[in-house]
């Protein structure tokens, strides 16, 4: 009760912390504990974290497979991540079990859609924004530089004025997900809270983590990302323990290694981290895996 309620005034970390207490106790009821997992996904969909939201409609299903409500979640969860052959799978599941479902039906047919449109343009660079408005830009180039984080502010005409945060992200014909309409902020205790964009090159998949807090760790991130393993997956490598983490100096053309145990504050601090788009972007990738050696024999990197 008391998630639901964190859930009805839009307080959705809360809400997450609610129910996950609420799992904890390891009810004996698998349908109460299907409804725990899906509103917690609900929850985690409202703040962004795609990943976590579609973890926790697995759980749900696994509980209680007809459950339309964690189905419904699990194909929206898919559309976010640009997963479209998943959420489609999603979609028939669900209308197996009801076929005049609203949302289903709707999803279904934008996921067709938008599979075609991929396939036609999936050779052309995808564009990642961010959002800022210029009226708020100003006070979180401030902020950032207090912080001593390095931002790219790009020129968007020709008397260069600040853009509003349109750039490209490119690594070895690797393009990134779209990631829109996040913004970052500063939340009431006056902490950022970033857009942070993880990347996948072995799988050319995505992660979005639409509010990461300057102070969370990226162990943290991985242990809900990574708590059921992604469809893509398929030898269960990436697992948290496992990953090694990177951010591309792209002036120089070198590679850093991030320790996992630092919060996006320290990473975001590094002399050769400059944060482009508004978006800082990581890369994750399998330890001592042959893609990882492949990947890397023709860069210069910086260990740890």
């Amino acid at each position: 009760n008391e998630g639901n309620e964190y859930f009805k005034e839009k307080d959705y970390k809360r809400a997450v912390v609610a129910y996950s207490e609420g799992l904890k106790k390891k009810c004996e009821d698998p349908d109460l504990n299907a409804v725990l997992h899906t509103n917690r996904g609900a929850a985690q969909f409202h703040l962004g974290n795609y990943r976590s939201a579609l973890n926790d409609a697995f759980q749900a299903r696994k509980l209680k497979p007809t459950h339309l409500k964690a189905i419904i979640r699990g194909a929206l969860c898919h559309m976010e991540l640009k997963n479209f052959s998943e959420a489609i799978a999603w979609c028939e599941e669900g209308l197996l079990i009801d076929s005049k479902e609203k949302k289903l039906v709707e999803t279904r047919a934008k996921a067709d859609k938008l599979k075609v449109n991929i396939k036609a343009v999936e050779h052309l660079p995808i564009l990642v924004t961010c959002s800022v408005s210029r009226s708020t830009l100003g006070s979180l180039v401030g902020v950032c530089s207090e912080r001593n984080i390095k931002l790219v502010l790009e020129p968007s005409n020709e008397e260069e004025e600040i853009s509003d945060g349109l750039a490209e992200i490119s690594l070895d014909g690797f393009h990134s997900g779209n990631a829109t309409g996040a913004k970052v902020h500063l939340d009431a205790d006056g902490n950022l809270n970033w857009p942070v964009l993880f990347l996948y090159p072995e799988h050319e998949q995505t992660d979005f983590i639409a509010a990461f807090h300057e102070n969370s760790r990226f162990i943290d991130h991985l242990m809900v990302m990574f708590a059921e393993s992604p469809p893509w997956d398929v030898e269960r490598k990436y697992l948290p323990s496992n990953l090694e983490l990177y951010f591309e100096d792209e002036e120089r053309a070198e590679m850093y290694e991030l320790n996992p145990g630092h919060t996006l504050l320290q990473a975001l601090q590094h002399k050769r981290y400059f944060v482009k788009a508004g978006t800082p972007t990581v890369l994750a990738l399998v330890k001592h895996s042959p893609f990882s050696k492949k990947y890397f024999s023709s860069k210069k990197v910086h260990r740890l």
